[in-house]
């Protein structure tokens, strides 16, 4: 075992072994040591552990010193000059025509050099622009090219998850990636959704490979055959997030089906199968009876009720309320009708006596007759009697022949 500490030049950038000797150097310390690019400035991440000799890379360098707050305002001096330095290489960078892409600048803690980093699709001949710049900047200058990728670790930017980066956010390095990740994990695989802003492969594919590979080590190959509850059958397909197997059984009477058990749930031919598979098929059998049984009650209901009628323990009470308000309706629609009787025959009377006291006081146009006449609304026809002579008339003359 070797006593290390962990030391970061940059927020996104990995993690350094060095060996602290006996300095009193603790987690968010600043320290100076030596690299292949010089004397540089940077942050503890932690405090001093021990690691396995075949976990860092031999010789390990030892710390220099504990930065001072020299080194720390030396560091911020000259990380405010980076903006200067940028703007002066891409003027020179256009005065050269020069087919390249600025992406940082970066400045050693002491002013020492400056290193530029960029991209190209080809090589470029920047001889004469590392002259122009180190006769604007009186300082060593170093043009390092970068991939697509470091690009994107060094700008940062939001993926198609709406989260930062994982290379700006918390990778140390990157881990290759390949298609294949892709087609196990039954993504798409177009390239507009399976690539990052720097337009290569996600990094966050290779996240969950290891468990891909781990479940599918487990589940039975396609074109195996295996033993189900439903027999023995032929495996389609696998789907490593769902665990699920699906089966291409014959059927008794000749059919082909496809159907799903989880692959717990399989055992190779000749074998016994699960008891998790025999219990759930118990249960499966159970469901499907009881849900007949509450069919057949349901239709049983609705035939002796009636097609969407109610049981008949609902309807009683119904009936014995609308029973009980039809009777106790009754009696004031029999007051009511006796009231009405009543008051018809006392009009029918008062409307008698009124024609008799209208006949009574008629008199006959001829009042020396004794005949009487009958009342004008009387339908009755009488007989007109011949007309008497009074008993002192004159007698007709006789005639003499």
């Amino acid at each position: 075992m070797v006593k290390v500490i962990g030391v970061k030049f940059k927020n996104s950038g990995r993690v350094y072994y060095f060996d602290p000797l006996d300095l009193p150097v603790k987690a968010g310390d600043g320290v100076i040591v030596e690299t292949a690019r010089g004397m540089e400035y940077g942050d503890v991440t932690g405090d001093p552990k021990e690691v396995e000799e075949r976990e860092i890379v031999a010789p390990l360098k030892p710390v220099v010193r504990i930065a001072t707050d020299e080194d720390k305002r030396l560091r911020a001096q000259y990380a405010a000059k980076e903006k200067d330095a940028y703007e002066i290489c891409v003027e020179k960078i256009a005065a050269h025509q020069l087919d390249m892409k600025l992406v940082d600048v970066e400045y050693t803690f002491n002013g020492s050099k400056v290193v530029f980093y960029f991209t190209a699709d080809e090589r470029v001949d920047f001889r004469e622009l590392v002259k122009d710049l180190a006769y604007s900047l009186k300082t060593r200058i170093e043009l390092r090219q970068i991939g697509v990728r470091d690009e994107a670790k060094m700008l940062g930017g939001l993926g198609p998850c709406g989260r930062l980066v994982c290379c700006k956010a918390f990778l140390d390095d990157f881990r290759p990636v390949s298609i294949k990740m892709a087609k196990e994990q039954n993504l798409s695989l177009s390239p507009t959704k399976i690539s990052g802003l720097c337009g290569r492969l996600m990094c966050c594919l290779q996240y969950e490979q290891n468990a891909y590979e781990a479940i599918r080590s487990v589940m039975p190959k396609p074109g195996r055959e295996v033993n189900t509850v439903d027999g023995v059958g032929v495996v389609v397909e696998n789907n490593a997030v769902t665990e699920r197997t699906k089966v291409r059984l014959t059927m008794e009477d000749g059919s082909i089906d496809i159907r799903e058990y989880p692959y717990t749930h399989l055992s190779q031919p000749g074998e016994p199968l699960p008891e998790e598979a025999l219990a759930a098929k118990k249960n499966e059998a159970y469901d499907q009876d009881t849900t007949l049984s509450f069919r057949k009650e349901a239709a049983n209901n609705s035939r002796r009720n009636g097609r969407g009628g109610k049981p008949q323990t609902e309807q009683k009470p119904d009936a014995k309320a609308g029973e009980a308000k039809r009777q106790n309706g009754r009696q004031p629609e029999k007051k009511q009708s006796d009231a009405a009787k009543s008051e018809r025959n006392n009009d029918s009377k008062k409307q008698e006596n009124r024609s008799e006291k209208s006949s009574q006081k008629q008199v006959p146009e001829n009042s020396g007759s004794n005949d009487e006449t009958p009342p004008k609304n009387s339908n009755r026809r009488r007989r007109r009697r011949p007309k008497r002579k009074p008993n002192n008339a004159p007698s007709a003359p006789e005639q003499n022949g």
